[in-house]
């Protein structure tokens, strides 16, 4: 089955009220994409958050009238002339069409992220098996990537890991696969914990990973401790995580901007000796040891 498709940026314009115009006139699907590379992090749970600058695409049957639709849609919603694009577009099996432009990527020596649809030959490497999906994390995020390098540079065998916000579990599989003896990846997404535990299964975890869904059901006591996440929420969470790391223990944190780096490793300092580990487009990683009891912390 072929499909028409119409296409215009939103501008201001109230999503909602653009679907039900578009869904109104006939339209069988509603896509909404990016129309200039602005990244959208950390949505709460249920939260639809767009892009600055979003670009809505609805799909109607081939043999729909695109004038007409076009003219309704531009009278409905007080679109300007010209701001709709009009495209043919023939049936493919769109499920797999996502994957084309993700390919296996490499961190550090020895660690791969692999999709399903391609092999990882080198000896000696470690490959973490990973389809694009709904939770973030496949490695190319630049924050994402900074983590993966420094459990391949960095992880110890038999440790026990945290990963603190596991969206699709690629740092708490990638910890298993280098030798951690035990990870748990809490999440508040649930589509976040759906992700992680399917994708440890398809690594071959087994009970090696634990998914938890209440930050209560972490160990009191980790040896490495991963947040990939935002630097405010970093902040907030920094007595905590020290109070679950003992002398010695490790801690990772990302999802921070380079002008965000200085003020969070300040919040850590009480508890951390950290410092940036690595910096990838505009982002940086830091990387932490826990300091022998201070602070009244355990």
């Amino acid at each position: 089955m072929d499909f028409l498709a119409l296409d215009f940026e939103l501008r201001g314009l109230d999503p909602e009220r653009a679907e039900q115009a578009c869904l109104a006139s006939g339209a069988l699907a509603i896509t909404y994409s990016d129309s200039r590379d602005d990244a959208v992090l950390e949505p709460a749970p249920g939260e639809v958050r767009l892009w600055p600058a979003t670009r809505l695409q609805a799909l109607y049957p081939a043999d729909a009238n695109a004038a007409a639709l076009s003219a309704t849609l531009t009278q409905e919603l007080g679109l300007g002339d010209g701001r709709i694009g009009t495209q043919r577009l023939a049936d493919r099996a769109w499920e797999r069409e996502w994957l084309r432009d993700f390919h296996a990527l490499r961190f550090g020596r020895r660690l791969w992220v692999c999709p399903s649809h391609e092999q990882v030959s080198e000896s000696g490497a470690v490959v973490v098996r990973l389809d694009p999906g709904l939770a973030f994390g496949t490695g190319t995020h630049p924050s994402t990537a900074l983590c993966l390098e420094w459990l391949d540079a960095n992880l110890r065998p038999g440790v026990r890991v945290i990963d603190y916000g596991s969206g699709s579990g690629v740092l708490g599989i990638a910890a298993a696969l280098l030798g951690a003896a035990q990870v748990d990846a809490f999440d508040i997404d649930p589509q976040a914990l759906l992700a992680t535990a399917e994708n440890a299964v398809a690594n071959g975890l087994g009970a090696r990973l634990t998914v938890r869904a209440d930050a209560a059901q972490l160990p009191a006591r980790a040896d490495v401790l991963l947040a990939n996440i935002l630097a405010g929420t970093l902040c907030e969470l920094a007595a905590d995580f020290a109070a679950r790391l003992g002398a010695g223990g490790s801690i990772v944190l990302a999802g921070i901007l380079c002008e965000q780096a200085e003020a969070v490793a300040c919040v850590y300092a009480p508890w951390f000796d950290i410092a940036p580990c690595g910096q990838r487009e505009s982002w940086v990683a830091l990387a932490g040891t826990r300091n022998s009891d201070v602070h009244g912390l355990p």
